[in-house]
């Protein structure tokens, strides 16, 4: 049976702004050996699927420095001090210029469980319209771009969309809303 590992101690080793590098001791209860292990620890994340009245996806372009490519994704960012809706709202609003009725929450996700403390909240945000320009930070560039959300099964299946949690996002999307024809 498997059991929680004991916690010996966890030390911040570096912050890098947006989220801190942790050391972590702790005992094994099957070897009850100590393992050493680093961890990283940040806010909660928030996702958005926006949606027009036509049924189209406000989608995101940008350049990500980790897979040194242009990506296809939603809305989303960090939780600042705030709920996550409220996050999830906010970053619509900032990466797009697209705001909405109401936010329906369709449920979170640990992004890595191995290294990450972190959740990631996914929300639904349907009849958005753009009421007003992007307001991005200084080192965001993003092209939005209307998507049918008929087209999003093929462009996950076609690796155009690959962000793990976007895919995530529309799992859970299509899992608790409806299927791939709306």
């Amino acid at each position: 049976m498997i059991k929680e590992w004991e916690l010996i101690e966890e030390n911040a080793d570096k912050d890098y702004r947006v989220f801190k590098v942790n050391t972590v001791k702790a005992i094994s209860p099957r070897t009850h050996r100590i393992g050493e292990f680093y961890t990283i620890k940040t806010n909660d994340w928030v996702n958005i699927i926006p949606l027009t009245e036509k049924k189209e996806v406000v989608m995101i372009r940008q350049y990500r420095h980790g897979s040194k490519e242009i990506t296809l994704e939603i809305p989303g960012g960090l939780v600042d001090d705030e709920h996550h809706m409220e996050a999830a709202l906010r970053e619509l609003s900032e990466e797009t210029g697209y705001v909405g009725e109401k936010a329906l929450y369709l449920g979170a996700v640990n992004p890595n469980p191995a290294i990450f403390n972190n959740l990631c909240h996914t929300y639904l945000v349907e009849n958005v319209k753009k009421i007003r320009e992007k307001n991005l930070d200084p080192d965001e560039d993003i092209e939005v771009e209307l998507i049918p959300l008929s087209e999003i099964p093929d462009l996950i299946h076609s690796g155009k969309i690959n962000h793990a949690l976007v895919v995530v996002a529309f799992y859970l999307y299509f899992s608790k809303i409806g299927g791939f024809n709306d």
